[in-house]
């Protein structure tokens, strides 16, 4: 996730490049630019034949090509804002887990109620590392060892050890159901990021869109060398610049589990929610996950 100041300066809003869709898209923008001024110094003209595009079909072209960039990139980030509200959803329950273990269980030692946050925190580091497809991390192996557990596993095994502790020390029912309850948001929430992980947008709607994304930057040049002459690759960049920026971002936030610079920061959610656990705790905490290069994973 890209972690700058939502009130940039007028030098930073035109100039950045770090921590922008810049370095994702300036050889496609190149390219363009490229064959715009290829076609301004031939006139627009290929092998003899003047290739001549009015206006009127690239403005009704062009309009109908941001009406699909703003759906396409609505639903995307559709789709990042579950996510992230899920993540924020698995911050609150960890949150009320240890809260309701230290209220319904005060009697418990310090060696078991750090245990429990450990099964806790390596269920968040477990779902982090699946979603992501990545091996196990270190800060999963530190928590768990080197064993490979899947997921629900970790969850189970968590509920097991969260209810039988709280049988052990003589929890009423009614209690051990609000633990319970939390069990459950934490599989709830496991559900819907792996639904959003396995649910991606179809490919032919995403094939369709840089298909004409691409072909309309690349005979813009034909509709406007007559009238803008070597003003043209100019203008063209900006447009490029546009559609295939839009374009990228629609790509990036589609999967929001990613690396990419404007997915979700997994990496800072998952040690915040360690931090919290181990506060309430009155454990010590490590340090937050800090951005390198205005990127925070």
């Amino acid at each position: 996730m890209i972690v700058r100041s939502q009130k940039p300066t007028l030098f930073t809003l035109l100039f950045a490049i770090r921590g922008t869709i810049v370095p994702v898209i300036w050889k496609k923008v190149l390219f363009t630019v490229l064959v715009s001024s290829f076609v301004v110094a031939t006139h627009g003209q290929l092998l003899d034949y003047k290739i001549a595009l009015t206006a009127t079909p690239f403005t009704l072209w062009g309009l109908t090509l941001a009406i699909f960039l703003a759906f396409r990139n609505t639903t995307a980030y559709q789709r990042f804002w579950e996510a992230r509200t899920l993540w924020g959803d698995l911050l609150i329950v960890c949150r009320n887990i240890i809260r309701q273990m230290l209220t319904f269980m005060p009697a418990l030692g310090r060696e078991q109620r750090l245990a429990l946050a450990q099964q806790l925190l390596a269920f968040a580091y477990s779902l982090k590392d699946q979603l992501r497809e990545a091996p196990m991390s270190a800060e999963l192996k530190t928590l768990a060892g080197d064993e490979p557990v899947c997921t629900e596993k970790r969850l189970l095994n968590f509920s097991r050890a969260l209810l039988g502790t709280a049988k052990e020390q003589q929890v009423s029912d009614i209690l051990r159901s609000q633990l319970d309850e939390q069990c459950s948001r934490l599989s709830a929430v496991q559900g819907g990021c792996e639904r959003i992980k396995s649910t991606p947008v179809p490919y032919s709607y995403i094939l369709m869109l840089h298909r004409t994304v691409h072909i309309y930057c690349f005979l813009l040049p034909f509709c406007l060398v007559d009238s803008l002459g070597w003003f043209t690759p100019f203008a063209v960049c900006i447009l490029a610049y546009t559609f295939f920026g839009l374009d990228a971002l629609g790509d990036q936030i589609t999967d929001p589990f990613d690396v990419e610079a404007n997915d979700l920061p997994l990496n800072a959610l998952c040690r915040s929610i360690e931090i919290s656990v181990l506060d309430m705790l009155d454990e010590p905490t490590p340090q937050p996950v800090n951005a390198i290069n205005d990127v925070l994973l």
